[in-house]
This record gives structure tokens, C-alpha cells and sequence, in this order.
């Protein structure tokens, strides 16, 4: 027993190692036959064609063929209208001089070598058919309203069986429901008929595939008629027609018409279709459901047909055994039927068929047949063709069950082994040689093979080897240092080595060995890892107008060794031959887009390795076409039901409806909007005016805009009525003191409701209680009241009428009578000084009686009567301040300090201003003086000059004194100590003593009163240059010597420019493009002459303040924390000259000021005289 265990361990690692390392053998070695190709075992043909009957086989020596035909040897040379292809077994039967039915039977082809016998499967040859139908004359069926009714088809039979369909005379298949619906046996059925289904042309037809033929079965005449009407006519249809049923067709509940019974049973072969069906009658129609009684139905392998009435689950298996049952359902009841399913199995393959056996002499090998079925098969061995019994013996080999095991085989042992595996469902019949040879291994792969992977991707590298034994597979990469083995690589038995994650490292050259017994063999091969293609912009969905143009985008990003293609498709297919698609490398482009450009586009990138694809969709969206069908219902006095069809939406949804309307009797040729309604409605309630003629059209809304109008409806005309609103916007006021305007806002022609519109126009005075006023107007929107009293409250009212009567009660309105100047003064005028420009008015308000109108407010005359100076003359021009509503008080600015000024107060009302109250008179006190109106420079000498000033226009005041401030600047614009004088109010120049030669001066000059220093007026001057040191510059720049170095210093400066200007042109790099390159500030960029560039001034103290100063209300300025111009210290803003043409406003900051400044000095010109000046700045 221990013994039989341990051959059976044996066995099985044998048969394991072999069945792993099956080898393919290299057709020129000696092995037996292989058959490689064969026709089916059912083999139906076309009577009309040649038959052939298919068998190659490989070997070496290459095999030869024979045939046998039920059983027997078929000699072919016997028969003229056989011959077999040349190198193969194949036989070719020519039918155009024999009968197709000859040659009916059961073939079986042999292919032999010296070293074994192979054999094919028993092919079964038969001829398709398509026999005619049998011809007969159908009787018209007459039927009652509501029962069942079952149309035969029976059509002939045929190999294969026909295919079945239900067609009428134009060649239409005729319509199938729940209701009505084919079987599986092609008969057609009906749960319950109804009228429409009476006709003369229910027609079956047949199509037989192999043949592609089609037979029609004869017109069948169904008339389905209530139960009158067949006793009508029943003598007319008695002798030629087929009466169903003569039973009232009432509502019941479902039957069966198939299957019969309670329960049936049903067969079906594993891996086949198993189709199940229950047909139920009954009224109203049943419905159908399945389940199964065991378990769950297949979801993945299950579906319905004929609307529920079929049962289909593919690739059956064993699990698919047991009962399921279809229910047949109605609102009066159920019934059900339970099928009994029985799962049999032709035999199949456990495992695979069985492999060849390449064996080295002495080496040990199995082969092994396993199968199974149901019910369970036989298995039977042949070696050679003959049964392994009748072989002859062989003590190597051991035959148990479904298992050959050899066992040191030797030399000659080679032989072609058949096993036959079979139960009652049919059989597998397959070849397995065993092939024995001494052979040193070789490699069948390609040498240097470049293998090209994506990266991340699996790359397998073949090694496909033979050899006997079996070659060991070895693999090394680029140095061969030591084997591929372990992580990440992955040895299959096959000899491939497999990179499961291929990196970028994993490239280079590899070596694979292949060894046994006999020697080794090594091959090499090389690895690229690419990187993966891949899009990076993916087309987005597209919604586009039609007529305009869509841009699809597909950017990708792939391998630089590799050449990616792009394909666009359409809805899975080519792109259309159209010129308005232009495709790109990385889009695509649809010019004037139309209707049929909508679907899916794909973008596909391939490589030679990888492919990435994104699609996206293409909406093609247009304007709504316009409503249909308009049409006017439910009519009523004021209202109508409008409805309408909607037109095509063109992918865009519709958002809603707008429905206008014309008015032909008051706005002809107008439309006007009426209402809206949303995009999901077709109908619409519309309120209406009364007398009003009324057309409508419907447009259509959706993203892309609105439709054209639809047609026009017809014409509604509504009923007159009484109004139904009285005018709005009543107003009551006066034109003058004594009458009253009443005024409205008359009602349209919509609004009139009828004929005849006037109003009635009502007004009392508030307050009084008296009676109504009436008076009534036509074609007007005003009425007078005259003969008022002034500024009176009045009731108003204005009521609609026309022919049909009177609008509602109307609303009250107020208004007054005209108004009149007012007759009072404001009393208790008083001013109140705030400051020296400031003032504050009060006054009491004046009585309502007396204002004899709408308050609209008070208003302050004011005047400046004079200053208080003696110097200054008379000023009396009146200016006015307006304060609304009540007010009690106003302020009065920007008054005149040190002035005597008038006022008086006016109340004024709609009409007008009233009476002043008596003029008052009130003085401003002192404030700080204007700026002086002139500083002027005289008598510049070499060290002293004189300033002369006018005093202010504005003085303000009583004038205290004068501040001078000074101080010098040099020649790079920075600003010296300030020096400061105070002089007496009586001064108008002074002399400054002790200045610096050839300097220049900034000076400044304001006036003070008691309250404060006021603004300052500048001035700028130069002092004149000493004599000798002009001397001296002179007779230097008249010498020789400097002369000629000015020459050579300008000689030289030219050829510089000379060669910049050569260079520029040329593109060269000089130093103005450096600082172009070095400065990438747009603005312009100072240039030197080391470079041949050009200077520019550069004021960066501008808007220094000068040193030591403070803040302006005391007369000086603060240098760090202010940066407003010099300007702002002076009289003006422009900084220009003053009257003598000396210069004020160099440091201003503007580029033209230093330009004026240069055109009147000519301390910046680059001369030895300003040079030295230079030197003696600040000494």
C-alpha cells in the first residue's frame, strides 16, 4: 500500500513537470505526426458548392494521408470526382458531376510517419436543405372580440433548422407586444385579440442560413368581430371558415396556452442555451414573471425575451438544474407553471487534452486524458490508430484508466497515442505523441530581439528553447555578474523572464542560457522601457450653435523615440470625408457646424507600443422651431385656453413659452407680451380684457435664443364691459392763485373694457364736508377749477365710464389750489461769528398762513460791504444761500477776514420768495494775509543784491511784518543753510550784504498779522562773478594748449559715436544694448559719455524741502517730513520766471523746467568757467 503511494506521488510530479514544460518541436527534428487543421465533426454543407473536407498535419518526415468513409478505407483514386490537395489530406469533392447526397457519410482521416499514426475526429458530412412548404388553402379564421388565438407556422423542416419571422404583403414585420407575440416553434400568438387585429395578410415566413433562401408560408385572413356580428354574417363564413369561439369574451383570469399542465420537464446539454417560454391568455393581458424555485436566477448570463414571455440563460452549467416557474398575472388573478430543467454534459476537459511528450532516452513521462461529463464518459487508448490493447507490448509503458506512464523510455519508443473520451451526449478524441530524442538545447528566440515596453508596464522577454532533456533556463543582465532571480523578476517554465513593473533602469541588454546534458545555448536580447502616452488636455463636451465653429482639443505627451499618430473617430467610426474637419496634430476643428456633426469624437494617440484616447460629446444646439397647431378653447367672457405643439428643440431644452398677443382694434400690427409659461407645458390660461379682438402667437425660448413667432391663432373677440379700473396718478394743483388743475393718467384702449370712455371728475374742499363737485370729460386728462381760494386742501376723485357703466367707487386723492407769493418776513434775524470766514444765521420760521403755499425753505442774501482796511476798496455783490424744508439757521462760508458784510432773510414757496426781513450787518475779524504780489531782484553784485516786494493784495488785517528766508544752491541742486530776517510792515525792499560770489540764491518772503504769517512768494537770483577769477578763466580758455585739448577731446567723442553708430546698425552688442539687456524698466535709462550714450538731468531733489524749515504757519518749511513742491510756498503753480525773467522754478521736478533753466544759465554747460564755479559751491 506505501509502495502505491509513493508511485502515485511519483507519478503525479511527472506528470506535473510535463504537462508544464510541453515543448514545441522544431519541424526539423524527427517527430510523428500532428493534425493541425480539421472540418467539424457536424459539417454541413452547400449543396451548391464543392465540399471539402479539411486535414493537414505536420512531421517529420512529413506525413502522409488516407481516409476512411463510414468505417471503411475510402480508396480516392477509385473516385474521379475525388482528389486530395497536394502535401495534405484534404479532399475535395466536385459535386458538378455527382449528387451532393453521394457523399453523405462519416469520414475519418489518417496522417502517418515512420514514427506514428495520428487520426482526426469522425467528420459527419451533410448537405443543408431548404425544402419547400407543402401547398394547402388556409381557411379565413373568425374570431369574437377579447379571446385568444394561435397562427400555425409549422414550417417545413430544414438542416439547420429555419429561422422564423412574421411578416404582411409589403415585406413589414408585423408589430409584436405583450399582447401579441412568436414562440419558439415560430407560431404566433395571441393573449386576447382585438378589432385592429383583423387583417388578410398574416404571413410566416422561413430563412434557411446556409442557403439564403427565404419560403412563405400562404396569407392567413384573421377577422375579429363582436359577438352580433357574428351571428350576422355566420351563414355567409359558415361553409369556408374556421369559427373559434362563440362564448361571450368576457375578463378573466390567465391561462396557459404553452406550456401545457402544471409542470413539464425540459433537457438541456451543459454550456448550450437553455431557453424556456410561457405563452398565458387571458383579458386584460397577463403579465409574465420568473423565478427559481432553488436559488437565484444568473444575472450575468440571463435575459428576456418576447416582453418576459421567453427565458434564456447562456453557457449553461450544472448549477442551472433544478425548477423554475413563470407566473402569468392580471388584475383577476394568477396562475403558474413549474419546468423541471435536467443539466446533462457531453464530456469536456478537466484539465486540457492531453500534451506531447518530448523524452530523453532513459527519461520517465506521462500522459493523461482527463475528463468528465454527464453522465460520466469512458475512456479508451489507441497507440498508432489501434486500439492500445491490440498494440504491441512495451514494458515502459503502463496504461491505468485515464493515464499512459512511461518509464525509461528508450530509443524507437516514438508513437502517436489517441485517447477517446465518450458518454450518450458524444465524445473528445485527441493525438499526444511521445517523442524520444537526444538533442543539445537550442533557442528559438530571435537573437539581439529589442523587446520595447511602457513604462510601469509588464515586459516579457522570450526564451522559447528545445532541447532533450529539457534545457534549464538561465538569465543575466548586461555584466552577467550573477542571475536574475527574485524581486521584481519572475521566471516562467517556458524560459520567459518577466519584469511585472518595467522601470527605466530595467533597459539594457540581456542574456538568457538555456543548458542540459547535452550543452548550452545562450541568446541575447534588449529591454527599452519608453515613457506611457498619455493625453494631457482632454477634449471637453461641447455645446455649439449651428453654423459656427468647435474646437476640439487633444494635447498629448508621449516617448521622443517613439512617433505617435492621432486618429479621430465619430461615434466609434471614421470621421466623415468633409473639408470643414480639419484635423491637427493635437485638435480638431469643425468649421461651419451643422446638425449631423453632433455625437461622441473619440481622440486616439497610438504608438507602436501604447495608445491613450479621451473622447467627449458635441451638442449642436439651434433656435427652437416655432409652435404648431395653435389652438383656442374653453372660451370664456374674459379668459381662453390657448394650446400649441412645440416645435424642435434642437438639443437646446425649451425654457419656456412666450405668448403675445395683437390688439387689431386699438394697436393694430403691435404684439405685445401677454404671459409666460415653462418649456414643459403646451397649454396655457390666459385672462383677458373685455372688448378687445385678440390674435395670438407662441415663440419658444431655449439657450440659444427664441424662435420665430408660430402662426398667428384666430381671432378671439371679447364681450364689452364696464370699467374695471378708474385712472391713477390723480394730482391736484394750481397754475395760479385762484384755480385748481386736476390731472390723471387717462386708461388705455385695453383698459376701457368698452365704447363710450369718459371720466367723471369729483373734487370738494378738505375738511369741509360739503358736497361733491362733479363734472364729467371726454378725451382729456385734465380739468381747470377756477374761481378758488389760494393755497386751499382739496378732495379729489376721478372715476371711469363707458357705454356698459361706471369703473369701482374710486380712491380718494388731496391736492391744492395755487399758490401766491408769501407776505411775511422771517423775524429774529441774528448772525453769530464762528471765525474769520465763518458765520452762523438764525432766524424764527415764518407762520404757514402767511407762507400761502408749499414751504420749500429760506434763503440768506449776503454781501461784502468792504474791508476793513483803509487801503481797500468797496465790494457789493450779493450772493445767495438756499436751505430747504423748515430750517432755523444756515452757515454762511468762505467769508472775507477783516470785512463788514450785509444780509437779510427770505422765506420763498412754490411761487416764488417772500419779503427780506431787515438788512443786518455783522464784521469779520482779522486772519492770516495773502501771499506778497511781487519779490523782485535788483542790483546783483558781486556779494550783495536787493529784493523789492509789493505788500499782499489780501491783507487781512493790519499787516505786522515781513520774514525773509534764503539760501543758497549749488551746482548739483542741494540746498544750503537757511538763513532768516524779520523786517517791519512798513519795508518794501531790502539789501543783503556779504553774500558768496557766483552763487545762487533761493529766497522767500511772506506777510504777518496778528493772527499768523500768510503764504510765501519766492524768487531765485545768482551773484555776479569776481572779476579777477573771469580774468583768469578767460585767458585760459583763450590759450592754445586748450584749445587743442577741446578739439581732440571733441575729435575723439566723435569717432566714438562714429563706431556706436556702426554697431548699432549692425546688431551688434554694444553698451547701449548692455543696459538695454541689464534694465528691463521701459523708461528711459541715463546714458554716459564713457559709452557713447547721452545724459539726461536728473532732478532727484525735486521736492527736497530745504534744510532747517518747519511747516508754513509759521513761515518755514520742514524738510523731513513734507514733499510738496516749492511751488506750494510761492504765489503760483507753474514755476516759470518771475516779471523780471529771473528763474523761480528749477527744483519743480519737470523736465521742462530744467530745460528752461538750461536755456537761461549756463551753469550746467560742460565748460572749465562752470567747472571752477563748481569748486567754489558752499566754500
Amino acid at each position: 500500500m506505501m509502495e502505491r503511494r509513493r508511485m502515485d506521488a511519483a507519478l503525479l510530479v511527472l506528470f506535473l513537470v510535463h504537462l508544464a514544460t510541453a515543448l514545441e518541436v522544431p519541424l526539423d527534428l524527427p517527430q510523428p505526426p500532428t493534425i493541425t487543421h480539421q472540418s467539424p465533426k457536424d459539417y454541413i454543407i452547400d449543396p451548391r458548392e464543392n465540399i471539402i473536407i479539411h486535414c493537414e498535419a505536420k512531421g517529420k518526415p512529413h506525413p502522409s494521408f488516407s481516409w476512411t468513409r463510414n468505417g471503411t478505407h475510402f480508396d480516392i483514386d477509385q473516385d474521379p470526382n475525388v482528389t486530395m490537395k497536394p502535401h495534405s489530406g484534404t479532399l475535395v469533392v466536385d459535386i458538378s458531376r455527382a449528387k451532393a447526397e453521394q457523399y453523405e457519410c462519416v469520414y475519418q482521416c489518417t496522417a502517418r510517419n515512420k514514427h506514428g499514426t495520428a487520426v482526426s475526429n469522425n467528420i459527419v458530412v451533410r448537405q443543408s436543405r431548404s425544402p419547400l412548404w407543402s401547398k394547402e388553402k388556409i381557411k379565413p379564421i373568425v374570431v369574437q372580440e377579447g379571446v385568444s388565438l394561435v397562427l400555425p407556422c409549422r414550417p417545413p423542416a430544414g438542416l439547420p433548422p429555419p429561422i422564423i419571422f412574421w411578416m404582411d404583403n409589403n415585406f413589414q414585420r408585423l408589430p409584436q407586444s405583450r399582447r401579441v407575440s412568436q414562440s419558439l416553434n415560430g407560431d404566433l400568438y395571441f393573449s386576447n385579440v382585438l378589432r385592429e387585429d383583423s387583417r388578410n395578410d398574416y404571413i410566416c415566413y422561413a430563412r434557411f442560413p446556409y442557403t439564403q433562401t427565404i419560403q412563405q408560408k400562404q396569407p392567413i385572413t384573421v377577422k375579429v368581430l363582436n359577438l352580433d356580428a357574428i351571428n350576422d354574417t355566420m351563414a355567409a363564413f359558415y361553409n369556408d371558415t374556421d369559427l373559434f369561439s362563440e362564448d361571450p369574451a368576457d375578463e378573466r383570469k390567465p391561462t396557459f396556452l404553452i406550456p401545457s399542465g402544471p409542470s413539464s420537464s425540459k433537457m438541456v446539454l451543459r454550456g448550450q442555451v437553455l431557453e424556456m417560454e410561457c405563452i398565458a391568455e387571458g383579458l386584460p393581458t397577463p403579465e409574465i414573471s420568473w423565478t427559481k424555485n432553488s436559488g437565484d436566477l444568473p444575472a450575468d448570463r440571463t435575459s428576456y425575451l418576447h416582453y418576459q414571455k421567453t427565458l434564456r440563460i447562456v453557457n449553461v452549467s450544472e448549477s442551472d438544474a433544478g425548477d423554475y416557474r413563470c407566473t402569468a398575472r392580471n388584475e383577476f388573478g394568477s396562475v403558474y407553471h413549474t419546468i423541471h430543467v435536467m443539466v446533462k454534459a457531453a464530456p469536456y476537459w478537466i484539465s486540457g487534452a492531453p500534451r506531447n511528450l518530448v523524452l530523453a532516452p532513459g527519461e520517465d513521462g506521462v500522459l493523461t486524458c482527463r475528463a468528465s461529463g454527464t453522465p460520466k464518459p469512458s475512456v479508451t487508448w489507441a497507440m498508432n490508430g489501434i486500439p492500445i490493447e491490440n498494440s504491441p507490448k512495451d514494458l515502459s509503458r503502463k496504461v491505468e484508466d485515464d493515464t499512459i506512464i512511461f518509464s525509461v523510455v528508450q530509443t524507437g519508443s516514438s508513437a502517436v497515442y489517441q485517447c477517446n473520451v465518450s458518454n450518450d451526449y458524444g465524445y473528445l478524441l485527441s493525438n499526444a505523441f511521445v517523442n524520444v530524442l537526444s538533442e543539445p538545447p537550442r533557442v528559438l528566440t530571435q537573437a539581439n530581439k529589442v523587446y520595447q515596453v511602457i513604462k510601469n508596464h509588464r515586459a516579457l522577454l522570450d526564451c522559447a528553447s528545445f532541447g532533450s532533456p529539457i534545457p534549464k533556463i538561465t538569465w543575466f543582465k548586461d555584466s552577467r555578474s550573477s542571475t536574475l532571480d527574485g524581486d521584481p523578476y519572475i521566471h516562467h517554465d517556458n524560459g520567459t523572464l518577466e519584469i511585472h513593473v518595467a522601470q527605466a533602469h530595467n533597459s539594457g541588454k540581456y542574456t538568457c542560457v538555456a543548458g542540459n546534458t547535452l550543452g548550452i545555448y545562450e541568446n541575447h536580447v534588449y529591454l527599452e522601457v519608453k515613457d506611457p502616452t498619455r493625453i494631457l488636455k482632454q477634449p471637453d463636451y461641447k455645446q455649439v450653435q449651428r453654423g459656427r465653429s468647435v474646437v476640439f482639443e487633444c494635447k498629448v505627451t508621449y516617448d521622443p523615440s517613439l512617433q505617435p499618430t492621432v486618429t479621430w473617430l465619430k461615434d466609434d467610426g471614421e470621421l466623415p470625408d468633409d473639408e470643414r474637419l480639419i484635423v491637427g496634430f493635437d485638435s480638431l476643428t469643425i468649421n461651419d457646424v451643422t446638425e449631423n456633426d453632433a455625437g461622441v469624437y473619440t481622440c486616439i494617440m497610438n504608438t507602436t507600443l501604447d495608445n491613450d484616447s479621451a473622447r467627449a460629446e458635441l451638442t449642436v444646439v439651434e433656435r427652437p422651431d416655432p409652435p404648431t397647431d395653435l389652438e383656442l378653447t374653453d372660451k370664456k367672457k374674459r379668459s381662453v385656453q390657448l394650446t400649441w405643439t412645440p416645435g424642435d428643440e434642437h438639443n437646446s431644452p425649451i425654457q419656456k413659452f412666450l405668448i403675445q398677443y395683437e390688439d387689431s382694434l386699438h394697436h393694430r400690427g403691435h404684439w405685445h407680451n401677454l404671459t409666460e409659461v415653462p418649456g414643459t407645458k403646451t397649454t396655457a390660461h390666459l385672462k383677458l380684457s373685455p372688448y378687445v379682438p385678440y390674435i395670438f402667437r407662441v415663440l419658444a425660448l431655449n439657450s440659444v435664443g427664441f424662435s420665430h413667432p408660430s402662426f398667428p391663432s384666430r381671432m378671439f373677440k371679447t364681450e364689452p364691459a364696464a370699467p374695471d379700473e378708474n385712472p391713477t396718478g390723480v394730482h391736484g394743483f394750481g397754475t395760479e392763485h385762484d384755480n385748481l388743475v386736476i390731472s390723471w393718467k387717462p386708461l388705455t384702449g385695453l383698459q376701457s373694457n368698452g365704447p363710450g370712455l369718459h371720466y367723471k371728475v369729483m373734487w370738494r374742499q378738505k375738511l369741509m364736508e360739503s358736497d361733491w363737485t362733479k363734472v364729467t370729460v371726454a378725451n382729456n386728462s385734465k380739468f381747470v377749477v377756477s374761481g378758488t381760494p389760494t393755497f386751499v386742501p382739496y378732495e379729489l376723485k376721478v372715476q371711469a365710464v363707458n357705454d356698459y357703466g361706471a369703473g369701482p367707487e374710486p380712491a380718494i386723492a388731496h391736492g391744492y389750489s395755487g399758490e401766491d407769493l408769501p407776505v411775511a418776513a422771517p423775524e429774529n434775524v441774528q448772525a453769530v461769528l464762528l471765525n474769520s470766514t465763518l458765520s452762523e444765521v438764525h432766524w424764527d420760521p415764518v407762520p404757514s398762513k402767511s407762507i400761502r403755499g408749499h414751504l420749500k425753505g429760506y434763503k440768506v442774501y449776503y454781501w461784502r460791504e468792504r474791508s476793513l482796511h483803509k487801503h481797500n476798496p468797496h465790494h457789493v455783490e450779493k450772493q445767495i444761500l438756499t436751505f430747504s424744508g423748515n430750517r432755523t439757521h444756515g452757515m454762511l462760508p468762505g467769508l472775507h477776514p477783516f470785512s463788514l458784510y450785509s444780509f437779510n432773510v427770505r422765506v420763498y414757496n412754490g411761487k416764488g420768495d417772500g419779503p427780506p426781513s431787515p438788512d443786518q450787518q455783522f464784521e469779520t475779524p482779522e486772519g492770516v494775509p495773502g501771499a506778497p504780489t511781487s519779490l523782485v531782484v535788483t542790483n546783483t553784485n558781486l556779494d550783495t543784491l536787493t529784493l523789492e516786494w509789493n505788500p499782499p493784495h489780501d491783507r487781512n488785517g493790519h499787516i505786522t511784518g515781513y520774514t525773509l528766508k534764503y539760501q543758497p544752491v549749488n551746482n548739483s541742486n542741494e540746498l544750503g543753510p537757511v538763513e532768516e530776517l524779520a523786517l517791519p510792515a512798513n519795508a518794501t525792499s531790502f539789501t543783503l550784504l556779504n553774500l558768496k560770489y557766483s552763487t545762487r540764491y533761493k529766497f522767500y518772503l511772506n506777510a504777518k498779522t496778528v493772527r499768523g504769517a500768510g503764504l510765501a512768494i519766492s524768487q531765485e537770483a545768482v551773484t555776479i562773478m569776481d572779476e579777477a577769477v573771469t580774468s583768469r578763466q578767460v585767458d585760459i580758455a583763450t590759450q592754445g594748449w586748450f584749445i587743442g585739448l577741446m578739439c581732440a577731446i571733441a575729435l575723439l567723442i566723435l569717432i566714438l559715436l562714429i563706431i556706436c553708430f556702426i554697431q548699432r546698425n549692425k546688431g551688434g552688442k554694444y553698451p547701449v544694448k548692455e543696459k538695454e539687456d541689464a534694465h528691463t524698466d521701459p523708461e528711459f535709462q541715463p546714458m554716459k559719455d564713457d559709452d557713447c550714450t547721452f545724459g539726461e538731468y536728473s532732478d532727484n531733489e525735486d521736492h527736497k524741502p530745504l534744510k532747517g524749515s518747519r511747516t508754513p504757519s509759521n513761515g518755514t518749511v520742514k524738510r523731513d517730513d513734507s514733499d510738496d513742491s516749492l511751488v506750494d510756498y510761492g504765489e503760483g503753480g507753474d514755476g516759470q520766471f518771475n516779471e523780471d525773467g529771473s528763474f523761480i522754478g528749477q527744483y519743480s521736478g519737470k523736465s521742462a523746467s530744467r530745460e528752461t533753466a538750461e536755456g537761461h544759465e549756463s551753469s550746467e554747460a560742460p565748460s572749465p568757467i562752470n567747472a571752477m564755479n563748481s569748486l567754489n559751491s558752499f566754500v
